[in-house]
């Protein structure tokens, strides 16, 4: 609301002079009476990842009460500039978890007369559990068998996927097998070997069930899903990972943004010491925590999941899976002037002060913006480290 000085008219004779309006309050940076004075809010909304969005918002410091000179008006105080460090990194809570959580579905026909242990690790070539007595092994590949191979089968990836498997575990040394899709008589003498090692009867042939496919060289088992006895069919036997370790956060909507892909973070283990990270993906709603049951979700709504690779496996082991912090590092500002954003002040014409006080009377001092962070801006301008500005209570 505008405000001006008015003065009384004189008295008229044999009347008492009127009562003068109360004149405005006077000006504390400059000492003289303003004929109109507006409240200004500081038109500054800042975008935060951490801790939420920072708001700034301030009325001239001086209106709205009185004080004695030299002092803050009623309802505000002083604080004094800083020299420091002020950065915009976040910080945010996860958990380090297995790798690329996939399930075993078991096929063809029998009885589980073994399981691995939760937590042990095979590779490939390795045996992954037993039917009816037979080991079943693990290879590598993404593509499932759904079919017997064996002398006479069409050609097909399945084959590549076979053969390669072979030449990789050394059952090929010497046949100059091609990694094709042709399953040819030295395929099947590769096949043989293979057996052999393994101790069951050599066919040639692979059974449809005896091999298991997947993406990695080595998992872990995380979960086994069936019991010792229990049928064979078109269910989840297993539930493997990789046998590293990731860190995986789920970062609220406004802080989404500090997360790019291949950007560095570091991550705080819970048990002490730090381990470099890089962000490998971003995905809305997936899985990743210790338990494979992650959906993302949150009251309803899908959350983004970020899974970070850890350039220290050997540490992330020790810790084991845990929680950890995530330190995503922002612009950093160093050997800055530093005042809270409260102690901004919008100025007519554009552009930000603050109200230094000097001795028994105070200055508006207009600043140049730099970082703004944790409710804290970085300043340049006619101040120094030490000197107090005025701030709301």
């Amino acid at each position: 609301m505008d405000r001006t000085t008015e003065t009384a008219p004189p008295a008229e004779p044999g009347r008492p002079a009127a009562a003068a309006e109360p004149a405005a309050p006077a000006d504390v940076a400059t000492g003289t009476v303003r004929r109109k004075r507006r409240r200004i809010l500081l038109p500054l909304v800042l975008a935060a990842a951490v801790g939420g969005s920072a708001a700034l918002g301030a009325t001239r410091p001086w209106e709205g009460g009185s004080s004695a000179p030299g002092q803050p008006p009623l309802g505000h105080g002083t604080v004094a500039v800083e020299r420091g460090s002020l950065s915009s990194g976040i910080q945010v809570a996860g958990a380090l978890a297995y790798d690329a959580l996939t399930p075993v579905v078991a096929s063809g026909r029998g009885t589980f007369t073994a399981l691995p242990a939760v937590g042990s690790v095979v590779k490939a070539g390795g045996r992954l559990y037993e039917v009816d007595g037979v080991p079943v092994v693990l290879m590598t590949g993404k593509r499932p068998l759904w079919r017997d191979l064996g002398p006479g089968v069409e050609d097909g990836p399945d084959v590549r996927q076979l053969k390669r498997n072979l030449v990789a575990l050394g059952h090929a040394d010497g046949l100059g097998l091609a990694v094709d899709e042709k399953f040819t008589a030295g395929t099947a003498v590769a096949v043989k070997r293979w057996q052999k090692a393994l101790g069951v009867k050599q066919t040639g042939r692979v059974a449809l069930g005896s091999v298991v496919m997947v993406p990695q060289p080595a998992v872990r088992v995380h979960q086994v899903g069936v019991r010792l006895g229990a049928p064979v069919g078109e269910t989840t036997a297993l539930t493997v990972s990789d046998t590293g370790l990731v860190a995986v956060v789920q970062p609220a909507d406004n802080q989404l943004s500090r997360f790019r892909p291949d950007g560095r973070v570091e991550v705080r283990l819970s048990e002490g010491g730090t381990v470099q990270g890089r962000i490998r993906s971003l995905i809305r709603g997936g899985g990743g925590d210790g338990d494979g049951g992650a959906d993302g979700s949150e009251g309803g709504r899908q959350k983004t999941v970020v899974t970070i690779v850890l350039d220290d496996q050997r540490a992330a082991r020790r810790a084991g899976p845990s929680s950890v912090t995530v330190d995503v590092v922002g612009d950093t500002a160093t050997d800055a002037l530093v005042v809270p954003v409260t102690a901004l002040l919008a100025l007519d014409g554009g552009g930000y002060g603050v109200n230094v006080v000097t001795g028994t009377t105070t200055r508006l001092v207009k600043v140049r913006l730099g970082l703004v962070a944790d409710a804290r801006a970085q300043i340049t301008g006619d101040v120094k480290s030490g000197d107090r500005v005025v701030i709301p209570t």
